[in-house]
């Protein structure tokens, strides 16, 4: 072990012990330590989240278990350094109980070892790796995972005729499941599958998309971080995959509710998977829906603003759970097993895997009046991640 290590671990163990004496601190508040992107490429994704959090303290307030919610934001710009800087930051000086957001993989997993040494729960609230929450036994997770919601596209498409597929993915954690989880089971249909991966940091689609042109599939599945499927879809039209009937099909990332209106018309008849839209018909989500834009004017809730929601849904009940004892083993072993009612509909935090146990919608980009909106028409109740399930 380095000496930065042992240094590192020394700190972290007392800032443990300074700030997990449970009951004894009642009536301080339970600082939780939320970073974001927010600024850069993924800044969508930071203030989404970040908007999501305030509507929760103001809509359900910032007293859990006679313990008031403290949030202190820190921005990492969707940098893995600046992220286990601003954890290690948060933990020993500020002494939060809690450790929220992350709104890409790299970001979370970042953060991982240092959970564990200080003994704080990890709150991923957008990042979807599967693997994610085995980095850390304080790791959970209320966003999704791309396994979960890219095995059912493959299911849909083998249901209506697709046989060739062609797939464009970013080429990191999350981008990677979504193809290989697409693929295998497309495949184990009789399917037949192309795939490309793209760089994170400033792609241009435009050399893969001619690749798609010239195999020209039955259909193009797609992933792409969320905030980033504008810059694609304006390339899949410069090279007319729009009009040469490849159907885009994947996750609902690409066509993601805060960037949809900017997309445009392109995005009419993409079929996409995922956990939630602002367009989820049920009165909990409408209220939700109204309540977020006349908080934040200009902005429709997305995926991730959910996560955030939920997030903070999952530590006040845990903290309501424990009585207001913030305790970091306390505070995980209430959340294994919540179950609540989210706005994407009925979830629930797996006990054995800490991922977040949800409905999957297979939705179509439509006109609703004058907006575009993603319309849910089927839905598969209660997807675990399948990643974990089959192990």
């Amino acid at each position: 072990m380095t000496h930065r290590r042992m240094v590192l671990g020394s700190m972290l163990g007392l800032a443990l012990a300074a700030s997990t004496s449970g009951f004894a601190l009642a009536q301080e508040p339970v600082k939780i330590g939320l970073i974001l992107p927010m600024t850069g490429p993924f800044a969508s994704t930071g203030k989404q989240i970040d908007a999501a959090v305030k509507l929760f303290l103001a809509k359900e307030g910032a007293t859990h278990g006679g313990r008031k919610l403290e949030v202190i934001l820190k921005d990492d710009a969707g940098n893995a350094d600046a992220t286990r800087r601003l954890a290690q930051e948060l933990v020993v000086n500020d002494k939060v109980s809690v450790l929220a957001g992350f709104g890409l993989t790299p970001l979370a997993m970042a953060t991982a070892q240092i959970a564990t040494q200080a003994k704080v729960p990890e709150v991923v609230m957008a990042a979807a790796t599967a693997t994610i929450t085995e980095a850390s036994p304080y790791i959970v997770r209320t966003s999704f995972t791309l396994p979960q919601a890219s095995e059912p596209m493959a299911d849909w498409a083998t249901a209506n005729g697709i046989r060739k597929v062609f797939t464009v993915v970013t080429d990191y954690g999350p981008g990677i499941d979504a193809e290989t989880s697409f693929a295998n089971k497309f495949k184990a249909a009789g399917g037949t599958v192309e795939s490309v991966r793209v760089p994170l940091r400033n792609p241009d689609f435009a050399p893969f998309l001619q690749r798609v042109s010239e195999a020209k599939p039955d259909a193009l599945f797609v992933f792409v971080p969320s905030g980033v499927g504008a810059q694609f879809m304006k390339q899949f039209v410069e090279r007319g995959l729009d009009k040469a009937g490849v159907k885009l099909i994947g996750p609902g990332d690409v066509v993601d509710d805060d960037i949809l209106e900017g997309i445009g018309d392109v995005a009419l008849g993409a079929i996409t998977t995922h956990h939630y839209s602002a367009a989820h018909d049920s009165p909990a989500n409408k209220a939700f829906v109204a309540a977020f834009q006349k908080a934040n004017p200009g902005m429709r809730p997305n995926f991730t603003a959910v996560g955030g929601y939920d997030g903070m849904k999952l530590i006040a009940g845990a903290l309501e759970a424990t009585k207001g004892d913030a305790g970091g083993d306390k505070l995980i072993a209430a959340m294994k097993g919540a179950v609540w009612e989210s706005v994407r509909g009925p979830v629930k935090i797996d006990p054995d895997t800490r991922d977040i146990i949800q409905n999957i919608y297979v939705r179509k980009t439509e006109k609703v009046g004058s907006e575009l909106h993603n319309v849910e028409f089927a839905t598969i109740k209660d997807v675990k991640d399948p990643v974990k399930a089959r192990k």
